[in-house]
C-alpha cells in the first residue's frame, strides 16, 4: 500500500490495492442516506493478544467457537467493520465504502441514532490496554484522506470513536488512542 494515496473505486466502493474479503455481514444503505462520519474502532482476538486471523474470521462468520474459550461467547456474532488496519499497518477491506456496514450496534451521534446508516466504520488491531503503532496511524491518516475525498460530507469534526456513539456500553479505541496525533496528521 501507498502511504502516500489511496484511492476508492467510486462504482465498487473497494479503496485500490487492498486486500478485500467480503464479509457477510453488510446490506445496503437507507436510500438518500449519505455517508458523513468516520467511526474508529479497536479490536483484538482473542482479546489483548495480536496476529493471526480471528479478526477477519469473525468478520466473515468463520470464528470458531472451539479456537479460544472467548470464541463460545461471540462466534455467532454478526458484525463487520469497512476497514481493519492490523498493527504492521496492513489495511484489510470487507464491506465497500458504500455499503451499511454492521460495526456501530446500538448507537446515536449528534441526535441521530442507527449509525451504521451513515458512517464508515475502521477497526484498528489494538485494544484499551495498548498504544497504537506508528504505522497504524500512517494507514489510519491515509485512508482518511481517501474517504474524505470520496465523501466530502466526512469533515475532521465527523470523526469519533465507537465509544463516543455508544457510551457505557463501548470503550473503544480506548484511551491510549491518540486523538490529537491523528487530527493533526490529517493537515
Amino acid at each position: 500500500m501507498s502511504k502516500e494515496n489511496l484511492t476508492i473505486d467510486a462504482k465498487t466502493g473497494l479503496v485500490d490495492t487492498v486486500r478485500f474479503m467480503a464479509s457477510p455481514n453488510a446490506d445496503d444503505r437507507p436510500q438518500g442516506v449519505e455517508v458523513d462520519l468516520l467511526v474508529i474502532h479497536a479490536i483484538s482476538l482473542p482479546p489483548e493478544e495480536f496476529g493471526g486471523d480471528d479478526i477477519e474470521a469473525l468478520f466473515c462468520n468463520r470464528l470458531d467457537p472451539d479456537a479460544h474459550p472467548y470464541y463460545t461467547g461471540i462466534h455467532q456474532l454478526r458484525v463487520s467493520a469497512h476497514f481493519l488496519i492490523r498493527r504492521d499497518g496492513e489495511l484489510l477491506q470487507f464491506v465497500p465504502v458504500q455499503r451499511r456496514a454492521w460495526h456501530a450496534g446500538e448507537s446515536s451521534f449528534q441526535g441521530r441514532n442507527r449509525v451504521n446508516d451513515f458512517s464508515i466504520g475502521v477497526e484498528l488491531e489494538g485494544s484499551d490496554n495498548t498504544t497504537f503503532t506508528d504505522t497504524q496511524y500512517d494507514t489510519l491518516i491515509v485512508l482518511t484522506r481517501a474517504l474524505m475525498t470520496r465523501f466530502p460530507t466526512l469533515a475532521p469534526n465527523r470523526i469519533t470513536g465507537h465509544s463516543d456513539i455508544a457510551p457505557g456500553r463501548k470503550t473503544d479505541p480506548g484511551p491510549y488512542f491518540q486523538w490529537d496525533r491523528f487530527r493533526a496528521g490529517l493537515g
